[in-house]
């Protein structure tokens, strides 16, 4: 991913609207571009920041985006186990197949 797709992004990220593959590169790109992360930062404290002073609620949007980056990585983690777990599964269907096979072959 390059910096200007992950510009295109951010308003998908602070709506949490990335998909998982998406959500995976963007955010191996934004832990290796600081310029990427800085106007991620920016444009999240623009966006939440004004959303909340119209609605007048009390708020600490660095630790909302914490939350959100935080949130985010375990969104991926948990599918990439889940991806990981269907082909061990996968696997073990295919042997359990070839023994049947032979088993009946036998």
């Amino acid at each position: 991913m390059d910096c200007k797709e992950f510009e295109k992004l951010i308003p998908l990220f602070i709506e949490r609207k990335l998909d998982f593959r998406l959500l995976k590169r963007f955010g191996q790109h934004m832990e290796n571009c600081p310029d990427c992360k800085e106007e991620l930062v920016i444009q999240f404290l623009v966006r939440e920041g004004m959303q909340r002073l119209e609605e007048g609620d009390a708020f600490d949007l660095q630790y909302e985006l914490e939350q959100r980056l935080e949130e985010a990585e375990r969104k991926v983690k948990f599918h990439y186990r889940f991806l990981k777990l269907g082909e061990i599964l996968e696997i073990l269907l295919v042997i359990m197949i070839m023994l049947l096979i032979v088993w009946l072959i036998i």
